[in-house]
Parts: C-alpha cells; sequence; structure tokens
C-alpha cells in the first residue's frame, strides 16, 4: 500500500501545549509513512507524489487514546451508579468472564475495534481480558483495522471473581510468557503490553514474576493509580509498607525504570486523581505517562486529577477513553471532559491552579499522549505520520469563522462523530 504521498488541507496541530499551529491552504508530505513537513506550497522535490487535495477540509493529527478496556465496550453508557470498586465487582468482572467464549469475544471485540477504526483514533493502549486466546483474536482484529495499538493480556490473581482469578502467580506468569512468545513477532502494528490490572488484583509473587518477564522482554507496561479513595486505602491495606501507591509497582521495576539494571521501562498509568506529592515527583523522575481519563473520573465518583499541575511539572501526559468507565470512545469528547473538570478544579478546589486552555488538551490528545508510541502526534518532520481529515461543512454557521475557531468547534461539537472523511495511521489509509 503506498506510503508516499502528499495531502493538502487545513493543517492545524499543536507543536507544544501553549500555541495552535495552524497552516491554511498548505501541504503535508509523507514518506515511508514519516512525515517531512507542513508546506505553504509544495516544494518541486515532491511534485511526482500522488495528491490527496481535500480542498477546505480539516486536518488533524490522529487522536491517541491511551487507556481502552476492549471487552467493557460491550456496556458502554450504562452501569454508571456505583464507585470504582463495587463497580468491578458488580458490572465490569461479570462481563469480563464472558471473554473465555471466543464466539462471544469475536462478535464483542469486532465491535469494539470497528468503532475504534471509524473514530478519530489512530493509537490505542488497550486492556484486554486475562483470557489468552481472547487477547489474541483481540490483536488479530486490531491488525487487520490498521490502527497502531499496544494490547495487554491481563493478570490477576486474586481479589476478583472466581472465573476472572487466575490459579495462581505461577500460571498467570506461565500463561504470558506464552502469549508473549506467540504475538510478539507476530504483527507489523500490533504490540504486546505487560499488563497487571492493578495491585489489588495481584499478588507480591504474581507482581516479581512479571518483573522478570518485562526484564526478559523489554516490552512496556500499562496499569491503574490512585483512581478512587477507596482503592488506596485497599493498596494500603495490602501493602502497609509502602509509602504510597505507586511504590508498589516501583519495588518491582514496574514504574518507569529498572534501577538494578539502569534501564527505562516504558510505563502508562491511568487516572492518578489522587497521586500524593511523592508519587508524582516518582513519576516525573521516572517518565511515567499519565493516562488521563476525565469522563470515567466523573461517572465513577472518582475525582478530578489535577491535571495542570502535572503539566507545569513536566510529567508526560496523555488522554485515555477508558470504556466503559467513560461512556465515549471519542477522544475529541475527552478533550473537551478534561478541559472542563480542570474549570471545575479551579473553581472548587483550588483557585490558584488554572484550567487547561484548548491548546493544551489538544496536544495531550495528539503530541502529548502519541510520545508514548514515539514521535507520534505532529506533522512535523520525522514524526510517523497520523493523520485525521474532517469535513466540517456538516457543521453549518451563518458567520466567517477562522480556523482556529473551526479547530476548536469541530471539536467541542464532535465532528469525528459525524464527518471523518479520511485517516491515516503511519502513512497507511485507514478511512
Amino acid at each position: 500500500m503506498e506510503k508516499s504521498f502528499v495531502i493538502k488541507g487545513n493543517i492545524c496541530q499543536t507543536k507544544n501545549p501553549k500555541e495552535l499551529d495552524l497552516h491554511e491552504n498548505s501541504y503535508a508530505v509523507c514518506i515511508d509513512g514519516l512525515s517531512k513537513g507542513i508546506f505553504a506550497a509544495l516544494p518541486e522535490e515532491y511534485s511526482s507524489l500522488p495528491l490527496y487535495d481535500y480542498g477546505d477540509a480539516l486536518i488533524f493529527p490522529g487522536m491517541v487514546d491511551l487507556h481502552v478496556h476492549a471487552p467493557q465496550y460491550a456496556f458502554r453508557g450504562m452501569c454508571m451508579d456505583l464507585e470504582l470498586m463495587d463497580w468491578l465487582n458488580r458490572y465490569t468482572f461479570p462481563e469480563e468472564e464472558k471473554y473465555e467464549n471466543l464466539e462471544y469475544a469475536q462478535k464483542a471485540y469486532g465491535m469494539c475495534v470497528d468503532a475504534l477504526k471509524s473514530g478519530a483514533t489512530t493509537r490505542a493502549c488497550i486492556f484486554a481480558t486475562r483470557h489468552r486466546g481472547a487477547t489474541e483474536l483481540l490483536m488479530k482484529l486490531m491488525e487487520e483495522s490498521g490502527l497502531i495499538s499496544f494490547v495487554g493480556k491481563v493478570n490477576m490473581d486474586r481479589e476478583a471473581s472466581e472465573a476472572l482469578t487466575e490459579d495462581s502467580a505461577d500460571i498467570s506468569a506461565y500463561t504470558t510468557f506464552g502469549w508473549i512468545n506467540a504475538v510478539k513477532d507476530k504483527f507489523e502494528r500490533t504490540f504486546p503490553i505487560l499488563t497487571p490490572r492493578f495491585i489489588p488484583c495481584c499478588t507480591d509473587k504474581l507482581m516479581e514474576e512479571l518483573r522478570e518477564i518485562q526484564m526478559a522482554y523489554g516490552i512496556p507496561v500499562q496499569s491503574h493509580l490512585s483512581e478512587s479513595k477507596g482503592e488506596i486505602e485497599f493498596v494500603k491495606f495490602l501493602r502497609p509498607d509502602d509509602p504510597f501507591y505507586g511504590d508498589s509497582y516501583n519495588d518491582y521495576d514496574l514504574f518507569g525504570k529498572n534501577d538494578d539494571i539502569d534501564t527505562d521501562v516504558k510505563t502508562v498509568m491511568a487516572h492518578c486523581v489522587w497521586s500524593t506529592e511523592e508519587e508524582v515527583e516518582l513519576m516525573r523522575k521516572n517518565g511515567v505517562f499519565v493516562a488521563h481519563c476525565p469522563a470515567s473520573n466523573m461517572n465513577l465518583t472518582s475525582g478530578i486529577a489535577p491535571i495542570r499541575k502535572y503539566l507545569d511539572l513536566g510529567l508526560n501526559i496523555g488522554l485515555g477513553s477508558d470504556i466503559a468507565g467513560g461512556h465515549s470512545d471519542s477522544i475529541f469528547r475527552a478533550i473537551t471532559d478534561a478541559i472542563q473538570v480542570s474549570k471545575m478544579y479551579f473553581r472548587m478546589v483550588d483557585e490558584d491552579v488554572k484550567p487547561l486552555v484548548f491548546s493544551e488538551a489538544f496536544y495531550l490528545a495528539t503530541k502529548g499522549g502519541g510520545a508514548f508510541f514515539g514521535n507520534v502526534g505532529s506533522f512535523e518532520e520525522g514524526y510517523e505520520f497520523d493523520a485525521l481529515i474532517l469535513d466540517d461543512s456538516v457543521l453549518p454557521h451563518p458567520q466567517k469563522l477562522n480556523l482556529a475557531e473551526r479547530m476548536e468547534r469541530a471539536v467541542y461539537l464532535g465532528l469525528d462523530t459525524k464527518k471523518i472523511a479520511a485517516k491515516f495511521a503511519a502513512g497507511r489509509k485507514v478511512i
């Protein structure tokens, strides 16, 4: 498939959180899946490349979803009446049990993958379930979608339903070894990620075995951190000697760094609503990514993550839909939710912490989260070429709008659910 081409239109991005980078009627050049930059006039050296002329359409970088639970897609928009721990036991675990059945998994995962493909997301970090067969099936579907993803077989050997609790730490680790060996070189765009569900569901022995797996394969890690007060209290009960929640991952070198062998361990932690100063400093020091999931934090009454503070401290931050704690798979929706909850934090919690502005939230959805995948989320030279082409003519208006106004309006009015004209991931056309 052709991976060298030019697209033309109104190109909108954020190279940094503080300002929009807008280019009317301009060209973005892709060579072998990588961006060569944005040009007001097409350089002669690229004139022979195929040209996609999208006229007056908006062109955004692809959206990055740093936190998705694929098996929960089936009950999105329902079951929002409980806080996290009760919600997991009453709704989430019973649904995830069904993925032992591959026929059900094929149907449910097919719907989830179709939704991700048809929306604005070009890259995602995805939780599956503890079932190896269903996880490999999900990876196959994601590969066929053309999107780029990390997918994790979930590890959990305690504090879950009998059907979801793996028989022992050794069995959980053995199954994980087998799964990684089966998929690590199988796909071009779909990769394994180590996925301890969270500390309450993983014994110390299992965490130690996952540490050994991470060291053996060097794969990234995803989990949950400091999402709700009840969860944090439970972790403190289970591991009373740890000064804070994140230390329970750091003890096993699954928190951004392995100091024993002086190597980075690429890690994304979802939520971080109630992280202590010590926990935040360790995340900053170790380069841990925060997946900010504002809709989920509201729906499950978890709280408001102080994302302004994290940005000012220089943490790595992206956005997550957190289906189905979050009820929408739209990262456009996550952008607006992030701005709105930051306004509530400013007004109701701490008026010294200013709300996010649009450019900052857009940055989190693109270049901020994209950094987990490498040079992703921008049309700057050398970045992987992920692009959304959006026809905002379906959003009529009586007044003349400038490009910044059209960009913001497209996100707030959910244009990703109305009219995506085309989508590219790493230079490959997906839509």
